[in-house]
This record gives structure tokens, C-alpha cells and sequence, in this order.
């Protein structure tokens, strides 16, 4: 490699002397304005190279250029371990964590679509009158002006304005009036001086109409007859607070102005960003104040089986011997009701009558009934009935969209700006596309509606066509956070930067995957280097250089292994070029196997799911597998997880469906391993999730030095007060809050980051104190323990191994743990239980997420442990050496959306490969030969 002096720094980044965590000295060369993708095993190094060092000192450097003032409150940023990096850019991470929790935050607004959104109703959008359905518009000058011009040429006009008086102050209005320089009035249709009317003493009868005579006129084309004519107009305006009139002295026709926007009675506002946002008080439902969700009345408690009819007694609380009479009123009075259909089948107009009514407060609707409820709270049986049926809602009155009901009034060629974002993406930008504007319009809107196309272009590019605007971000998965973040950063359209992206494939079908590679050269051909730590075959063969860093995990990797294309790379000797060559592979089982028994799901209707029923079977390994957004979650998660746990009597939520059964001697538990953190708390970690931490803790209190202290295992815990470091309360680290950056975090200048006080590390096991145990690696643990032979604590940490974890550090914060680490994690806790666990069914979404092709051999062996043990196990996955390992498959589909919902197959993944219709078959054909 070349030397540091002779790198051209316009071509490269050279990183020099890497050695954070387990990187060994490294000197890395990466070309700019490139697709380069970083690859190895889980673990070995990758995301300390991409992350840790080259988007770190590109976040230092960046606050070490702001002024001394601004650098006070940052404190000093640490210099990643590296001696230099010679030709850094701009450094923007997008990593695989979910953008926000915050309950406001939605896919519009996350991705500034919204904001342009806003604009553009504000700008162009046209108030309707809900009455009349007419245009509501307000007179300016410029409207009368060009009413007089299009009259009669010789026609002569009074230009009036309504005077509003009393009759008591009516001689002191004249006084006024004659001071201001106005000289008539016109009583009842006559003119009349102001100086006439005071001498003769003209006292005015309440039901008189008076206008101000504020102008006469004949039109002239003439620039200073234009000039007195506009300010008249104006004055005319002022005087009548929004009101004038134009009366024809030859006819005696009126023609009547206002510049108040207002039609049929009624005042409207006008349209402005503010009014359009959800986020201020001036554009939310002031009901639910902009959350969509208000604690009201839950449809899935007051209707739990929505297979039953009304007759049959669907509502639940209509239920009982004086309740009942609810039910036979509402029968008797709704006379076109169809009370025999089931309550899934009714139109939502149906749904509506039954819940609403027609209004009144006397008619027996289910919204009337809880109103009769809330007014008996002195009653110790309504209140208690009233709690049963309470939950999180949508709200009743912007049904979830968030806006008050005035701003639906205001449209855009018929669309109002509700309806637009509730339409999936790939639906809403043919829409914009379409929209139908005049001239004038089109000019204004020109550049928004080009900014909300792009960014609504890469997102459908990105596989998220399925998605809302209204979507709340913390539904998200991390894979969706990620690609709404890279098409955000497309849509921003930076250039010159460095783009570094954690595994933006997660989540994505082999279908999308090839979209998202699109996207990421679209990015680099704008000028841009985009770094990518990733495991998929299709972005790297896409590659334009590779670094495998490697060859293993944790202390065995850490080195520079291959750089050069893709071609070159299947020319080397590293364990990732094995799998892409072929040396390696995973193997296809020998056999599938096969049960008769199953969990039978019959009409799950539950989100875009299309009244599907499909057996899963059980003591196998069932993939589920379709293009993102098809239902797969839906259908195992929301539908099939939640039946089973109400049914074990563990909670769960009641989905829509008809029914869930299955063989209770096969499930007697349910875990659901999704990837979500193993703890809330930043000190929660591996090592205290598989519970081996209370047997280091005591190894630890039993030492000769601990009990001359007098010290407990508590001593040894950095959760609670006592032995830990009071100023960073156990965590290592202090956490500066940003403002306009994402928060820092520093290394805890008392305790250095060893978590405990001086006294606590001074005990010492095998010449290691606590801290350093929690710094080992698992992989160095369990060799360290074995030799100890403390098996007890060996036996605990070994899962972690088996799951491809050995990587991790003991004491490693969950809160840096990848969704697919978190995952292992839980999987590993549930082998260290092994066969003392009762039957479960294990569902895990996406366990693949984050693994190389070597780990993935480990995990499936996992895997085939758990359903060796007894156990059932349901994947949701895309990664398709898992798909062809499985003995069963549900193919989900076709398409996302609405388009999906269906069950495309059921089979082996030998059938499979013959069904047409599926994605899935094209891309597991290869794998099976």
C-alpha cells in the first residue's frame, strides 16, 4: 500500500494506524465518490471502521471548526484511535435504529415531505364552502376595479359603505364623519349632505339603512383616476370593516363586496403552513391535539368477536338483562339495519350508524350509550363497566388524521390534504404527479410538487411504496427507519459527502434489494462516497470496491484481510469469499420434516390481510417469507402471537380474525424474539440478561480481599448505589444533550470508564478486577472461566457463542446492540434454559438481520437445537439460505399493500420454486441447485 505522503487526497481516504477496540493497527485506502461495501463476520470489525473511526473523527472535526463559544458546551470529543485520516469529507451516519418515539412524528414529517405538503395547501389549495360546496373567496381593490372597467363606460357609480349607528350618538357621528371630510350620506336609497341633516336636526329610525358615501365616479382611463380610485376603494373597505358597495346611479343596481373570507354564513380561515400542522395549536383537532389517539371508548372491547351479527350480540356491552334493551331499542328503530350480518362484514357507513346513529341524543347508538354512562358516574356499576371497555383510540373526530376538521375544506384540484396522507406512497405520487393546476397555480406549486416527487420517488424506490405519510415513525422497523433516512438524505441532495450506511438491505425482499442498490448509486453518482457495512450477496457483487475486514470475530479479527472488486474478492482467501465462491455454502437438509400438527388461523382480516386462513406447522421450522409489507408481521405477529398469548392467558391484544386454534400440549408458552432492546436502561447488557452476571458478582464477593472489606455481591453491581461510580451512576460514560446535534457521549472523567470506585476495582480474581471481566469479549470469558474451571458462568455464556455472539463484550451496553444482536441475545437466554422450558413456539422476525453467511450456519444450527428440544419455531425472513432450510414455507403476497394480504403458498421450498406468482421462488431457485 502506499505510503500516507503519496495518497492523492481528492481520490482516497486513507486511514492510518486503526486500532479502536478490536481493529489491529490497520491502514485502510478507500476510493471517494465510490459504492464501497465493508464486509466481514459479525464482529469482526466493521462497524468500529466505518462507525466508530471514520464517522467519528468526521463528527469531531466538525465540532472542533465551531467557534470556541459553541465548542464550551460540547465538551472535548475523544479522538478515535487512529494516528491520521488524510482526505475526510462531510460524514453523515444512518444507522438501523428508529428515528423517533416521539408519538408526533410521522413518515411525512421525518422525511420533510409534509413540510412541502403544508406549503403547497397554503399556497395554491382553494377553501370550499361545506354548505354550499361553492369556492369561498374574498374581494380585493383589484376585484372592484375590474367590475367597474367591464361596466358600462358612461355609467356613473356611488361608491357606499354600510354605517352602523345609534340612535342615541347619532348627531356626534355626523360631527365625526364631517371632521374625517366626508360630506353625504344616503338615508333609505336618498342622498342626503351631512351639514343638511345637522341643521335640520335629523334624528334616524333604528330599522333606516345608512350608507357612507365615500366616492361618485364615471370610469376614465387615465393613471391618476386609477390612483384616487384604489385608495377610495380601500377607505371604502376600512370604513366598512371588510364591506362596500358599488350602486349604478343611472339603474339602481348594487353590487355588494367583501374582503372577508366568508360564504354561507359562515367566516372561514385563511389557509397559511401554520394551519396545516398538526404540531401547533392553530392546525390540530383540538380533540386529540394533533396525536390522532385520545383514552376513549376501544372498538376491540366493545366488539371483541367481529364474526358475531348484532343479533347475535356482536356488542358486548349491550349484554344483560337491562343493558339488552339497548340492543331490542336500536333493532326496533333501525329499521334497513342488517342485524344478521357479522360485524366484519358491514360497510363502514353500516359501522358508522351503529356507533353514531342519526345524531340525536335519544337515538340508541353505541357512542349515545357510553355518553349515558359518563353521566351516571355516581353510580359505582356504570364507572366500573365504563373502565372496561376504556383504551388508546383513534379519535373520533379527525378519525386519526391528526388536523382539525376546517383544514379538510381547503383543496387542491378536489384533494384535500387529509385524504392525501392516508394514500400509500406508491399511490400518492402518481396523484401529485397528475395534479391539475391553472397557470398561475402552476408556477407557485412548480418547485414544491418537484421536491415532494423526488423525495416520494426514493422512497418508493427504497421498497417503503407501501407506507403512509399519517404512519407514526416508532411503528417502524429499524431497516424502514433507515431507508426513510437515506431517501431524506437523496432528497437533500448533498454532494461531496461520506455517506456511511449500517446494513441498509435489513428488512428488504431480494426484489426491493435491487431498487435499494439503485438508490445508493444514485447517491454516489451525485458526488458523494457511500460506505456501506453489509452482508448481502446482491450489494456487493453491485460493489465498486470491497474491504473484508476479518478473518473472524472479536480478538481473532480486527485485520485487513481483502480490498479490491468483486471479481478479485472471489479470487481470495477469506471466509467471505468462500461463501460467495462456493468453497463454503450452507447446506440444504438431507430431509424435511413433517407434522400433522399445526396452528389453524382461519379469516385474518387484521390490517391488509384479505380474509386468510393457512395452517403453521408445528415442531418444524416454518419460514415466512414475501415482499416487504405483504402482511407476513401481521398475519404471525399481530393475528397469530396475540391469539395464543390471550389463549395462555399471558395478555395480547384481540386482532381481527375469526379464529386461532392449536394443540395445547405443543404450546404451553409463546416468546416472541423481535428486535427490539434487551433493556431500557443504557446498563442493561448481555451478560445481566442471561443472568450470568449474579454468578460473576459473587465469584467476585468471595474473595479474601472482598470479605476483609466486608464487601457483598452488591458491591459488585454497578445498577445499584454502593460499590459503582457515583458521578456516572454505573454507565462509564456521561451523556452530553445536544440541542442541534445528536447527543455525545464522553467518557466518565472520574471513573474512566471502568463504572466502579477505586476500592471495588483493587479486588481481584485471576489478576482481573470486574471491570475487566466486563471487558472481555465472550469468546475471552469463557476461555478465562473454563480455565478457572468455573463452569456454572461458563455454562451461562456459551449460548451467547453458539447464537455468533462471541464477539460481544460482557458488559457491552444493550443500547449499542444492533436489532438482530438484541435478538441472538434472547435466543441465547432461552437455549441457556434448554429443555427445562415448557413446549413453546418461538416467532422471531428477522433473526438473520446483521449476520454473515458463517454466522447464519450457527444460527440455524440454534435453531434446529430449540425444535430438537421439543420446541416450534416460525421465522419471519428474506434471507434466502434461511428460507431454503426451512422444512415449511408461507409465502405472503403478492405484492405490499393493498395489492398483498394473501397467502401466494404453503409447501416445501422444492414446491415452492414452482409457484409463479411468488417473488420469493425466483431468488430461492438459485439457492436449491
Amino acid at each position: 500500500m502506499a505510503t500516507a505522503s503519496e495518497i492523492d487526497i481528492k481520490k482516497y481516504i486513507f486511514v492510518k494506524n486503526a486500532h479502536l477496540n478490536n481493529l489491529k493497527h490497520i491502514d485502510v485506502l478507500i476510493p471517494k465518490n465510490k459504492l464501497i461495501v465493508i464486509t466481514g463476520v459479525s464482529g469482526s470489525g466493521k462497524s468500529s471502521l466505518a462507525f466508530d473511526t471514520i464517522y467519528a473523527e468526521g463528527q469531531r472535526r466538525y465540532v472542533e471548526s465551531l467557534s470556541s463559544y459553541a465548542r464550551q458546551f460540547l465538551g472535548k470529543l475523544e479522538k478515535p484511535k487512529i494516528d491520521d485520516i488524510k482526505g475526510l469529507a462531510p460524514s453523515i451516519a444512518i444507522q438501523q435504529k428508529v428515528i423517533s418515539s416521539n408519538p408526533r412524528s410521522t413518515v411525512g414529517t421525518s422525511t420533510e415531505i409534509y413540510d412541502y405538503m403544508k406549503l403547497l395547501f397554503a399556497r395554491v389549495g382553494r377553501t370550499f364552502s361545506p354548505i354550499s360546496g361553492e369556492e369561498v373567496k374574498k374581494d380585493s381593490v383589484t376585484d372592484v376595479i375590474d367590475f367597474i372597467k367591464n361596466s358600462k363606460k358612461d355609467s356613473t357609480f356611488l361608491l357606499l359603505t354600510p354605517l352602523t349607528f345609534e340612535v342615541k350618538t347619532f348627531a356626534e357621528l355626523l360631527k365625526t364623519l364631517k371632521v374625517s371630510g366626508f360630506t353625504r350620506l344616503e338615508v333609505n336609497g336618498n342622498l342626503a349632505g351631512i351639514e343638511d341633516l345637522e341643521s335640520f336636526g335629523f334624528t334616524p329610525e333604528k330599522d333606516m339603512t345608512i350608507n357612507l358615501v365615500i366616492d361618485r365616479f364615471s370610469y376614465e382611463e387615465d393613471e391618476n383616476f386609477l390612483q384616487r380610485l384604489a385608495d377610495s376603494i380601500q377607505m371604502a373597505f376600512y370604513e366598512g370593516h371588510g364591506y362596500c358597495s358599488l350602486k349604478n346611479t343611472d339603474t339602481g343596481k348594487i353590487r355588494e363586496f367583501s374582503n372577508k373570507f366568508e360564504l354561507d354564513g359562515i367566516v372561514f380561515n385563511e389557509p397559511n403552513v401554520h394551519y396545516f400542522s398538526f404540531n401547533n395549536p392553530y392546525g390540530a383537532c383540538p380533540t386529540c391535539e394533533g396525536y390522532g389517539k385520545v383514552i376513549g371508548i376501544d372498538e376491540d372491547l366493545v366488539i371483541p368477536n367481529k364474526n358475531l351479527s348484532l343479533h347475535e350480540d356482536a356488542v358486548a356491552s349491550w349484554k344483560g338483562e337491562s343493558m339488552s334493551e339497548w340492543k331490542k331499542e336500536f333493532i326496533k328503530k333501525a329499521k334497513d339495519f342488517p342485524i344478521h350480518k357479522p360485524y366484519h362484514q358491514l360497510t363502514k357507513e353500516q359501522k358508522k350508524f351503529l356507533w353514531k346513529g342519526d345524531k340525536t341524543r335519544s337515538f340508541p347508538s353505541i357512542d349515545n350509550f357510553f355518553k349515558m354512562l359518563e353521566e351516571n358516574l355516581y353510580k359505582i356499576q356504570y364507572r366500573v363497566m365504563l373502565s372496561r371497555y376504556r383504551g388508546k383510540t383513534e379519535c373520533p373526530d379527525c378519525e386519526g388524521l391528526r388536523l382539525r376538521e376546517e383544514t379538510s375544506w381547503v383543496k387542491i384540484d378536489g384533494h384535500n390534504i387529509q385524504s392525501l396522507i392516508e394514500l400509500p406512497l406508491d399511490e400518492l405520487l402518481p396523484l401529485i404527479k397528475s395534479l391539475k393546476l391553472n397557470d398561475h397555480d402552476k408556477e407557485i406549486a412548480k418547485r414544491l410538487t418537484y421536491e415532494i416527487e423526488t423525495r416520494l420517488e426514493f422512497l418508493t424506490k427504497v421498497g417503503l411504496g407501501y407506507l403512509t405519510l399519517n404512519r407514526t415513525s416508532n411503528t417502524l422497523s429499524g431497516g424502514e427507519s433507515q431507508r426513510i433516512n437515506l431517501a431524506t438524505s437523496l432528497g437533500s441532495s448533498l454532494v461531496g459527502s461520506i455517506y456511511i450506511l449500517d446494513e441498509p438491505s435489513i428488512g428488504l425482499h431480494s426484489r426491493d434489494t435491487e431498487n435499494l442498490i439503485g438508490v445508493l448509486k444514485q447517491l454516489r453518482d451525485l458526488g458523494n462516497t457511500v460506505i456501506v457495512v453489509e452482508h448481502d450477496e446482491d450489494v456487493m457483487r453491485e460493489a465498486d470496491y470491497i474491504i473484508d475486514i476479518g478473518p473472524e470475530a472479536g480478538y481473532l479479527g480486527g485485520d485487513l484481510v481483502f480490498s479490491g472488486n468483486y471479481k478479485e474478492m472471489l479470487k481470495a482467501d477469506t471466509l467471505t469469499a468462500k461463501y460467495l465462491n462456493g468453497d463454503l455454502k450452507i447446506e440444504v437438509p438431507s430431509k424435511r420434516r413433517k407434522t400433522k400438527e399445526f396452528i389453524a388461523i382461519k379469516g385474518a382480516r387484521q390490517n391488509n390481510l384479505k380474509n386468510v386462513d393457512v395452517n403453521v406447522p408445528l415442531e418444524c421450522l416454518t419460514v415466512i417469507t414475501g415482499v416487504s409489507g405483504s402482511g407476513k408481521s401481521t398475519l404471525m405477529k399481530e393475528v397469530m402471537t396475540n391469539a395464543i398469548q390471550i389463549q395462555l392467558g399471558m395478555g395480547g391484544k384481540k386482532a381481527d380474525y375469526d379464529s386461532v386454534t392449536f394443540p395445547s400440549r405443543l404450546i404451553q408458552n409463546i416468546e416472541l424474539i423481535d428486535q427490539n432492546p434487551i433493556g431500557k436502561s443504557s446498563r442493561s447488557n448481555p451478560v445481566t440478561y442471561l443472568k450470568a452476571y449474579d454468578d460473576i458478582r459473587d465469584l467476585f464477593a468471595k474473595q479474601k480481599s472482598a470479605k476483609v472489606q466486608g464487601l457483598k455481591p452488591k458491591h459488585f453491581s454497578f445498577n445499584v448505589d454502593g460499590g459503582r461510580c457515583d458521578e456516572c451512576k454505573g454507565d462509564g460514560v456521561i451523556t452530553v444533550s445536544m440541542q442541534f446535534m445528536a447527543d455525545i457521549e464522553l467518557e466518565c472523567e472520574h471513573c474512566h470508564g471502568t463504572r466502579f470506585k477505586k476500592e471495588i476495582l483493587e479486588i481481584k480474581y485471576d489478576e482481573k478486577n470486574i471491570s475487566d471481566i466486563l471487558h472481555m469479549t465472550v469468546d475471552e470469558a469463557l476461555e478465562f472461566f473454563k480455565e478457572n474451571h468455573e463452569e456454572k458462568i461458563a455454562t451461562k455464556l456459551k449460548p451467547l457463542q453458539d447464537v455468533g455472539l462471541g464477539y460481544l463484550q460482557l458488559g457491552q451496553s444493550s443500547s449499542t446492540l444492533s436489532g438482530g444482536e438484541a435478538q441472538r441475545v434472547k435466543l441465547a437466554s432461552f437455549l441457556v434454559k434448554g429443555v427445562t422450558t415448557d413446549k413453546t413456539l418461538f416467532v422471531f422476525d428477522e433473526p438473520s438481520t446483521g449476520l454473515h453467511f458463517h454466522d447464519i450456519q450457527k444460527l440455524l444450527k440454534s435453531l434446529q437445537a430449540l425444535i430438537e428440544l421439543g420446541h416450534s419455531v416460525v421465522v419471519i425472513e428474506h434471507q434466502p439460505d434461511i428460507i431454503k432450510c426451512a422444512d415449511h414455507i408461507i409465502d405472503v403476497g403478492p405484492n405490499a399493500g393493498k395489492y398483498g394480504g394473501e397467502i401466494v403458498f404453503t409447501g416445501t421450498p422444492e414446491d415452492l420454486i414452482k409457484e409463479k406468482k411468488s417473488f420469493t421462488a425466483k431468488y430461492i431457485a438459485e439457492k436449491l441447485k
